[in-house]
């Protein structure tokens, strides 16, 4: 028979191995300004540490499209060690209709797995070309590749509308009017 204690002991030490084995953080990067891309880090401890980060976002509106970045940044830090990170893959996810992230209504728009066209185990990007409304997340997933661990690194760009765009509508949509008022005139004449 095991003693109580030993089985507490043996517990910990399980729950500590496993700890050690992954690592998920979810950071709120708030909302992305059309104006201004918004960056953000990822840290990663431990060598050959498997991670899953969520960094949760709203674009400001109008939007149109978007662009999503993610980046390995290696640092060698001589006899200390190094950090590293080989990336997986890279998740646009809505929150769904509740805009609450983490529940069974969140929607996968777009994933971009390895291996793909334009993409590497160092450097993940994808386009969304409709607007954006309301609550989502990027998940980011990889293990890291230095003996210390991994840093990454990405960017969230949203494209919105230049004024010279609303003038072009108003003005095609003013020449549009002109020519239904025109050919009104001519069958009422």
């Amino acid at each position: 028979m095991i003693k109580p204690s030993l089985k507490v002991g043996i517990a910990a030490a399980m729950l500590a191995s496993a700890s050690f084995g992954a690592h998920a953080t979810t950071t709120d990067l708030g909302e992305v300004s059309a104006s201004v891309p918004t960056t953000f880090t990822g840290t990663v401890l431990g060598e050959a540490t498997t991670f899953s980060d969520i960094f949760n976002f709203t674009l400001e509106q109008p939007n149109v499209s978007s662009g999503y970045n993610v980046v390995n940044f290696p640092v060698d830090l001589g006899e200390v060690g190094t950090l590293g990170t080989v990336l997986s893959t890279m998740s646009l996810v809505s929150y769904g209709a509740d805009n609450t992230q983490g529940t069974s209504d969140d929607q996968v728009l777009q994933s971009v797995v390895l291996p793909s066209a334009g993409n590497t185990q160092d450097h993940l990007s994808l386009a969304w070309d409709e607007p954006l409304v309301g609550g989502h997340y990027l998940n980011i997933t990889g293990v890291t590749s230095g003996s210390l661990g991994g840093v990454y690194s990405g960017s969230i760009a949203a494209a919105v509308p230049e004024p010279e765009t609303y003038a072009m509508l108003l003005a095609g949509l003013g020449l549009m009017g002109a020519v239904v008022r025109r050919r009104g005139m001519r069958k009422s004449s």
